[in-house]
Order: C-alpha cells, then sequence, then structure tokens
C-alpha cells in the first residue's frame, strides 16, 4: 500500500512539473493519458486504504468523482501558475511577482473552499471517521505533492 501511495505521487508529481512541456506536444493525447493513469491510480488508493462497505462505496464514488473534477481545475490552475512561474523566472518583475502571487492566493482559497464545500456530502455518505480518514488521505497526497513541487522549483530571484 505504501508503494502504490508514494508511486502514486510521484506520477502526480511528474505530471504537474511536466505538464507545461508535453502540453506543446499533442496535449490531447501525451496530458490525458496522463490524467486517466493519475486519477486510476488515485482512486485505487482511495478504494484500498478506505475500507468502505459496498453500501458506502456505492454512495461515495459518486461524490468522490465530482470532488475529483472540482480538484481537477484547480490542478490545471496550478500548472498554469508553474508555467507562468517558469517563464518570467529569468527576469521577474514586481507587476509579475504580484500576479503571481495574487493568484497562487486566489488558488488557495479556491481550493479550501472546495474542500469545505464536499464536506457535508462526505458526510451524508460516510461515518464521520471515513470522512476523515479520506480528508487525511487527500491531504497525505497534497503534501507530498507541495513537497515535490517545492523542492523543484527554484526561489525567485
Amino acid at each position: 500500500m505504501k508503494t502504490l501511495f508514494y508511486s502514486f505521487a510521484l506520477m502526480m508529481i511528474l505530471a504537474l512539473v511536466s505538464a507545461p512541456a508535453l502540453a506543446q506536444d499533442k496535449p490531447a493525447d501525451n496530458m490525458q493519458i496522463v490524467r486517466e493513469k493519475i486519477r486510476a491510480d488515485k482512486k485505487l488508493v482511495v478504494a484500498e486504504t478506505m475500507g468502505m462497505t459496498e453500501s458506502e462505496a456505492k454512495a461515495f464514488w459518486p461524490v468522490y468523482e465530482a470532488y475529483q473534477e472540482d480538484l481537477a481545475k484547480i490542478n490545471e490552475r496550478t500548472i498554469k501558475l508553474i508555467d507562468d512561474y517558469a517563464q518570467n523566472y529569468g527576469a521577474m518583475s514586481n507587476q509579475a511577482a504580484k500576479k503571481l502571487m495574487d493568484e497562487f492566493m486566489a488558488i488557495e482559497a479556491e481550493h479550501l473552499r472546495i474542500r469545505q464545500s464536499y464536506l457535508p456530502r462526505f458526510r451524508q455518505v460516510l461515518p464521520e471517521i471515513k470522512v476523515l480518514r479520506y480528508y487525511q488521505l487527500e491531504n497525505k497526497i497534497e503534501a507530498v505533492v507541495s513537497y515535490e513541487l517545492a523542492a523543484s522549483i527554484p526561489l525567485v530571484r
């Protein structure tokens, strides 16, 4: 299970970091394949970790899928932010830095809003302990991805 989790986290990182480069080369083919692989791997990690009953799983997966769709929008904005940062990195102006910082804060706020808005929906379909477990799992995945992104993106000069 731990190996699967780390493999998935690595795939997420590679997809985020390499997304701007891949986007230049057949975006419909390459990026769609990468996204589908990541989604399938993440779903497998969630399924193995959650320990849901059949009835819980039946109610959980539609909410999960909707949540992942909303998170995907945040990830797309994050990819664009990283790409914009890379384009401005060599000659960062105060105006570009402000724009990047404002977008980063907006992404963070939207991410929190999405997490909060789905909490009641997850509570309707899972016992509270499993809701907590799911949010912990999402948090762990995000932490690994954030750590690796932070390690690979240099500080602005």
